[in-house]
This record gives C-alpha cells, structure tokens and sequence, in this order.
C-alpha cells in the first residue's frame, strides 16, 4: 500500500457562545490564550484584534474563559455553507479539548470523531479504504472523493448544468437558423442578380461562409466583452448579498475559447445553410422574373 500521511480531524459537537468582553484587554489578558475570529464575527461584535473575548461551551455562559484576539481572518468561501453562520472562532487545539473535553469521562480529550489518511498514490485509495475496513471492525473508512454526499450534490449539480447547456445550445441553434433563412430571403434579389452576372453557387456559399464567420466572431466577440464586463458586478452584489468570498462567476480562458468555439461555427453553418435553400430555387425565381 502507498506511503500515507495522518491528518487528525476532532469534531466538537457543543457550539462555542462568544461574548464581547471590550475593546481593550483588560488586566491580566496577555495571559490569556489567542483566538482568531471570522471577518464576519468581527463586524458583527466590532472588535479587532487585541481586543478578549469569553467564550464558552455552554448557551447559557457557563464556565467561560477569556481569549485574547490575536487576529482576524476571512472564511475559506464554500458554497455548500453559503447561507450557514460564518460567525467562527479558532481556537489551538488544547483550548478547545479543555473546554469540551467532559470532567467525567477520561478518555474524552483523547477522542476523535474522524481520521483523514493522503495516500501517496490516490488511485489506491478504494483499496486503502477496504483494507482498513476489514482490518478493524467497526471503522467506516471510504474514499473522501467522491464519496462523500457533497461531492455527489457537485456530480449532480455538473450533470444539470450541462443538460442546461445542451438544451440552450439546441434551441439557439434552432432560432439563428429561422432568423438566417428571413435574413436571406430578404436577399433574394440580389442573390438573383449574382447568379444572373455568372457567379457561381459555390462562390456564392464562400461569400456568405466567410461573411458568417465575420458576423459569428464580432457577435462572440461582443458576447465576452459583455460577460468580462459584466462578471465582476455579478460577483460584488452576491458577495455582498451572502457576505462571502465565493466567486460566482468567473470568465476563465478554457470558457472563453469553448464559446467561441461553439458560437461561430455554428453562427456560419447557419448562414450557409439558409443561403443553401435559398440557392436551390429557380434562377428566375430569385430575380422575380
């Protein structure tokens, strides 16, 4: 089996209730252990770093203890928590045994809840996860990707988001080519005409091919610059509406070049293929004769 690395997670079931103890430490807080406390905590209790804290295990304030604000921080931004409290507190790990550890339970600062294991190779991890399950009986080990109900709720969320495309795409595609085949018709006058002074049809298809394509990259063209433009005030109200950091939209490379992929070809497909009907009719049909 690979090469592992142990990361030991203690999960604490009883939420830490805060209260405000000033703005200065007061006598006696250079003692006191450090915390480090969310931005969004920090706005709400207006405090900054310097300032104690007293937090406790119990809602009610039971057997508090002072804390000393040693600075603040932002939230890593997860969007399976975007309507949770981010009002956090962290503490170093023999602070929060001692306050959640139970006086009449031994073994209850050296519990865990939960053991991560990294693999050196992660492609062993199903074998990893099996062979630890059939060794200690009683241990639920498996896979943390993928397996977990958050990486299942993404997979779904990837998959809907792509039958979402696929569907705008279609339709898209089905309304540029009704509104190519009006453009077109409108032309038929000097289609005829072009056929009348001996251009060929292919040369007429080359014509509208390459003005498609002129069309379909100004169009795309115009479409991303609206997006960039837009992307950043779609990001500071929601970020502003959820108070986090989470990015909602971002208009990477790897999107812009896939839109343009998609949206210019079939932009001149649609040209040609409108022109193509509009071809196949009677010459003298075209110049109304």
């Amino acid at each position: 089996m690979g090469r592992t690395r142990l990361v030991i997670l203690i999960s604490c079931a009883t939420a830490l209730t805060t209260a405000w103890a000033g703005r200065a430490a007061p006598a006696g807080a250079d003692d006191a252990p450090d915390v480090l406390i969310s931005r969004q905590l920090a706005e709400a209790l207006n405090i900054s770093a310097g300032a104690s804290l007293r937090l406790s295990p119990d809602a009610s304030g039971a057997n508090a203890r002072d804390f000393r604000v040693a600075g603040v921080y932002e939230p890593v931004a997860d969007p399976m928590r975007l309507n949770a409290s981010k009002h956090h507190v962290r503490l170093h790990l023999p602070d929060l045994i001692g306050m959640t550890a139970d006086e009449a339970d031994p073994l209850s600062a050296e519990a865990v809840d939960a053991i991560n294991v990294s693999l050196a190779n992660p492609d062993e991890a199903q074998a990893f996860a099996g062979d630890v399950a059939a060794r200690i009986p009683g241990i639920v080990a498996r896979p943390a990707r993928g397996a977990s109900g958050e990486a299942r709720t993404f997979v779904v969320l990837a998959r809907f988001h792509l039958a979402i495309a696929i569907v705008t795409i279609a339709a898209s595609t089905v309304f540029l080519l009704a509104l190519s085949v009006m453009l077109v018709d409108e032309r038929r006058e000097t289609v005829g005409l072009l056929r009348l002074i001996g251009l060929t049809t292919r040369r007429i298809l080359t014509q509208v091919l390459v003005e498609g394509l002129l069309i379909a990259g100004a169009g795309s063209l115009f479409g991303l610059g609206l997006a960039v433009a837009s992307q950043g005030l779609i990001n500071h109200y929601f970020q502003w509406h959820y108070d986090t950091a989470l990015v909602f939209v971002r208009i990477t490379p790897d999107v812009a070049l896939r839109s343009v992929g998609l949206a210019v070809p079939l932009g001149a497909l649609a040209s040609v293929a409108a022109s193509w009907v509009l071809l196949r009719r009677d010459l003298l049909a075209l110049a109304r004769r």
